[in-house]
């Protein structure tokens, strides 16, 4: 169970993952010719606006799994639509394995020298943002890695799979409740968790040896 203290530290590195991740779409799909989040107020490190209230509470209590508000985006903008809107998506997930990977240099050598505190909180963002990169990989509409899957499939599949992204996401939140509540409650189980928890710890061991 987290105390008080290691759970405002966990908020605060939700603030800093999220707003990386979504901050980094936006940021993205401006450099490639889509202006429409920038023109929303996206393209910001101003959390409040990336906050989604049901993905920020599912992560709060789950204290692993949770979303951002998405990201505005018009493929229509793009010169290479499915190239630029794959490569738009993984800008978030990267973002956050790039911040995981830069605040693991000061834990690895300077850790000694910091306060409990600031230490705290580099191993919250740090774990957080591993796991958010992680969580948005998975090729589950609206999740990133549904849209990056698109990049490698033959263009005559597209249509099918565009119509799989637009119904999928409906059903997304439901998914989600299901496995990390209702199953997990019922058999003691989540197969979600489970997967993310086995990713979790290959990816951190493969940032911390890097580092």
């Amino acid at each position: 169970m987290l105390n008080l203290v290691q759970i405002f530290f966990f908020i605060v590195a939700l603030l800093v993952t999220l707003t990386v991740h979504e901050a980094s779409h936006a940021l993205a799909a401006y450099y490639l010719g889509d202006p429409t989040a920038k023109n929303r107020g996206r393209l910001t490190l101003n959390p409040i606006a990336h906050l989604d209230l049901l993905g920020t509470l599912v992560f709060i209590v789950t204290q692993r799994i949770g979303w951002g508000k998405p990201v505005p985006v018009n493929p229509a903008n793009f010169k290479n639509p499915i190239r630029d809107n794959a490569l738009t998506s993984l800008a978030g997930p990267m973002s956050n394995f790039i911040l995981a990977f830069s605040v693991s240099l000061p834990l690895k050598y300077l850790s000694a020298y910091m306060h409990d505190y600031l230490s705290l909180a580099l191993w919250m963002i740090f774990d957080v943002s591993v796991f958010l990169g992680i969580f948005n990989l998975l090729p589950i509409p609206p999740l990133d890695g549904s849209k990056i899957l698109g990049l490698i499939l033959p263009r005559r599949l597209h249509l099918r799979y565009d119509h799989y992204l637009s119904e999928g996401g409906k059903y997304f939140v439901a998914i989600i409740l299901i496995d990390v509540f209702i199953l997990r409650s019922l058999v003691g189980f989540s197969f979600l968790a489970y997967i993310l928890s086995f990713l979790h710890e290959w990816v951190s061991v493969i940032l911390l040896l890097g580092s």
